[in-house]
């Protein structure tokens, strides 16, 4: 190992620590898991503890996208024109059952997962998802940045964070097949 190797080290770590205790979250709540996510910033949770207290609204300050609650077509010009206007290094926080699969609403102009135009780090499940959730999906993005962060930023590299997540690919193996003699589900094993 060489000393500018270890150099290069020490400074990408000192980076990920920065950048991991000083989250700035972008909300963008269009329902009820908004509710939530304002209770998140309450003083009974006070996700201040965590360094992610200081929501702001404009999106060339802020590094942590938090979707939160149903997305329609019509809105998803400006989710994205956000996410683009957002510097990198950028995260997302998926919140809810409706932005990560758009939830009961199986209807055209409901948008069937964020995922699908701007890149997720996390996922809260939940209609809606409790407070200690989104606590949680932060310590677990915190935790992501410091083990991912790099000096020059190689993790943010485009092609790498549109590849499909591994619970999006599908395994040939696995799906299941009808069995017509019985009218029941079998799996391929």
């Amino acid at each position: 190992m060489a000393l500018t190797d270890f150099f290069v080290s020490t400074l990408d770590y000192a980076a990920s620590l920065a950048r991991k205790n000083s989250l700035w979250p972008m909300p963008f709540a269009t329902a009820c898991c908004g509710i939530e996510l304002m209770a998140t910033g309450a003083s009974k949770h006070d996700i201040a503890r965590f360094g992610a207290e200081v929501f702001r609204f404009s999106p060339r300050q802020c590094d942590l996208m938090i979707v939160a609650g149903r997305v329609v077509m019509k809105m998803l010009p400006v989710l994205q024109r956000i996410w683009q206007q957002m510097h990198e290094p950028k995260w997302c926080i998926s919140m809810g059952a409706c932005a990560s699969t758009g939830g009961v609403f199986d209807t055209y102009c409901v948008v069937q997962g964020i995922d699908r135009f701007i890149p997720v780090d996390m996922y809260i499940p939940g209609c809606p998802p409790r407070p200690e959730q989104l606590i949680q999906a932060v310590i677990d993005l915190q935790d992501k940045i410091q083990r991912e962060g790099t000096l020059y930023g190689r993790e943010f590299d485009t092609a790498k964070r549109q590849q499909m997540k591994r619970a999006l690919i599908e395994i040939p193996s696995a799906t299941p097949q009808i069995d017509t003699s019985r009218n029941r589900v079998a799996a391929n094993t």
